[in-house]
């Protein structure tokens, strides 16, 4: 207990340096989660829909990223990037790599879905003269959604806990900050302890929003 006004002391030294961090964090979660999303739907459309060479392509680009460990995607999006002459900075490299890896993962999501519906409805949706783009707007996609929102919900918070993996391309996000906090006043498990908070309720709001989307979208009974 003697060590307890001893970190709160700390804490409040470091706290815009962990408030950075942690800004940092959500920021870069909150725009992998975006375009990885918009891309995994795309991704899942040609999985369930596409034709041969198409689908066969985006397959290969699915199993492919599914496959790679996300380090592995997060050094090559910033050091290959460099290689070929585009200059991505340390920030927007980490949101390409944990971009690319959701996209496979929601693409696989979003084709489970598209796929459990019965076929008779897409049927039944061109009988009555609608187009692809009006009978995936309003039979396809929200019957979908009430499936893989659950699992949409997952995946956005392993994006969260990926992202403590940009350190090493010199992304300053939360743990990176927590650790620098940590080389000074070596207290190392009170701050862990509370990083691994601060984490806990970023996830927590995801799970609550998707919670919040899915009263939104379920059926009346």
């Amino acid at each position: 207990m003697s060590d307890l006004p001893a970190f709160f002391e700390q804490l409040w030294l470091a706290r815009f340096v962990i408030l950075k961090g942690l800004g940092v964090t959500v920021s870069i979660s909150l725009l992998a989660i975006a375009f990885g999303s918009a891309l995994g739907v795309l991704v899942g459309l040609a999985l369930a829909y596409g034709r041969g060479p198409v689908r066969f392509a985006v397959r290969a680009y699915t199993d492919i990223v599914r496959g790679t460990p996300v380090l592995v995607l997060v050094l090559a999006s910033y050091y290959v990037s460099a290689a070929v002459g585009v200059d991505l900075g340390p920030f927007s490299a980490g949101v390409l790599a944990l971009a690319v890896f959701c996209s496979s993962h929601v693409g696989e999501i979003v084709r489970g879905g598209l796929q459990a519906i019965p076929i008779g409805q897409t049927e039944a949706a061109k009988a009555i003269g609608l187009t692809f783009v009006q009978t995936f707007a309003n039979v396809l996609w929200p019957q979908a959604l009430r499936q893989f929102l659950p699992a949409w919900v997952n995946t956005a918070a392993e994006m969260v806990k990926a992202s403590t993996l940009l350190s090493v391309i010199g992304v300053t996000e939360l743990l990176l900050r927590t650790q620098e906090v940590i080389s000074r006043n070596f207290m190392s498990l009170q701050f862990y302890f509370f990083a691994g908070l601060l984490y806990f309720v970023v996830n927590f709001t995801i799970e609550r929003f998707g919670k919040y989307v899915e009263r939104k979208t379920a059926v009346p009974t």
